[in-house]
Order: C-alpha cells, then structure tokens, then sequence
C-alpha cells in the first residue's frame, strides 16, 4: 500500500493566512486542522478547502494542541505545519520521495526561511533554522511544552531534506510583538512551574547575550538593517521572558 501523508496544523483567526498554506500542501493525502476558536472565518475557508476540521477551545499550550490535532490524523507520516508556513516545490518533492521509500523509525529536518520586515533573513540564526516536521505517526509525537514545542523524538536518526519550508514569522511587526510577549509570558509561566528563577543579573546578562549572539555570532550584520532590528527584537524578547520570571517568583505579577 502506498505511504499516506497527513497534513496536520493548528489554527486560530488565521483565514488570510490559510488559502496559500493550504494550496502549497493540496497534494497531501488529507489535511487535518484543529482550530482553538477563532472568531474569523478559518473554520469555513478551511472547509471549503476539504480540510477536515476539529475545533478544541479548552487551550493547554502548544505541545497539547499539537498532540490533539494530530489524533484526528490518519495517514502514515505526519507533516506538522502552521498557518504561515509554505511549501516550496523543491520540499514537496523531498517529502514524497520520503513517502515513495520510508526509513522506518527516522525523522526529518527541514530548513525553514523566515520573513521578517520584507526580507526572507539568511542569517541571524533564522536560516537555516531546521525543524524536524515530517514523522510517522504512530511512533512520535510532540512534547507537553506551554510553548516552542518539539517533537519528543530522541534517538531517532534525523535526516534533513532539501527545499525550503517559506515562514511568514513578521509580516505586522505590532502583531508580532504582541505574539512574542505571549510566548514570553508562557515561557516563564512554565519555567516557574518547575521552580526555575530568574536574578536582576540574570536578566540584563540574558538580554546582551542575545543581542550579541543575534548579531555577531549569528551574522544578523549580514542581513542588513533587518538583522539589527531582529538582534533588538531578540534582545527585547529575552528580556520579557526573564523579567517575567522574576516577577512570578516575587509575587509581583499576577499571572500564575
């Protein structure tokens, strides 16, 4: 029997996003999308694309969200996307070369180019930037994580494919802040769940780090003005993230 291929992704408010991402993935044998209520049309666009569509509004995190969309699957091997991710033609030729001769028990690594501010970054540790993305269903799944959640896959033999997965990360820089201080937020919600804490050193010495490592060690110089912005950006993140941490260990924020 042939290798079938399910398409799996997570969706809220998301309908300008779909008709592209779902176009470049068409050829999957199904796609599943699990939406966390949106309020847009998402759910219809996604319909009307013959996606199978579920809808879970009791939201635990990412890596729970991930782990229920990819129940509803049925395929062989699972492709995990978001909403703002493409596939190129040269990756989706990869993936079915995977699907024509399987490797049982491996995984597959995939570069992805992320669009920040009107320039897909070459550098600045946003390319290649690798996500393991295309697995066999039955074997894995992704980890619980609140958020930047992987797939719990160690021990596998990860093989890289070639082609490019296109991620719209920054299109609108303020809703693209306002989803890194989510993440942050999320971050150290579950760093502070498992007694993590973070120091006033702490923070200011993670904060330079990253916008160092962004911009130096990462070769943000070589992506223009976009790589300083993003070291910034980077920096910014870093510091909501430990600042936060310090907060909930005080007492002085109220999100717990």
């Amino acid at each position: 029997m042939p290798t079938r291929l399910s398409v799996v992704m997570i969706a809220k408010n998301a309908a300008d996003l779909l008709p592209d991402c779902l176009a470049s993935v068409a050829w999957a044998d199904e796609i599943v999308l699990l939406d966390s209520g949106s309020d847009d049309a998402t759910v219809d666009v996604a319909r009307a694309a013959g996606v199978n569509v579920y809808v879970d509004t009791d939201w635990q995190g990412y890596g729970i969200q991930r782990q229920r969309a990819q129940s509803y699957a049925t395929g062989d091997y699972v492709l995990m996307i978001d909403t703002d991710e493409r596939i190129t033609p040269e990756l989706k030729q990869s993936i079915q070369a995977v699907l024509a001769a399987p490797q049982p028990g491996a995984v597959y690594s995939i570069a992805r180019r992320n669009y920040f501010l009107g320039r897909f970054m070459r550098h600045s540790g946003w390319y290649p930037d690798r996500v393991t993305r295309l697995y066999e269903r039955e074997r894995y799944r992704y980890n619980d994580n609140l958020v930047h959640e992987s797939l719990a896959s160690d021990g596998a033999a990860v093989i890289p494919l070639a082609g490019d997965l296109l991620h719209l990360t920054c299109r609108d820089f303020a809703s693209f802040q306002r989803k890194q201080l989510n993440y942050a937020t999320a971050w150290a919600q579950e760093r502070h769940q498992r007694g993590k804490k973070a120091s006033l050193t702490g923070i200011f010495t993670h904060t330079l780090g990253a916008f160092l490592k962004t911009l130096l060690l990462r070769g943000g110089v070589l992506d223009g003005k976009q790589g300083w912005l993003l070291a910034v950006v980077n920096a910014q993140y870093t510091f909501n993230k430990y600042t936060e941490l310090w907060a909930l260990c005080r007492g002085y924020s109220e999100k717990t």
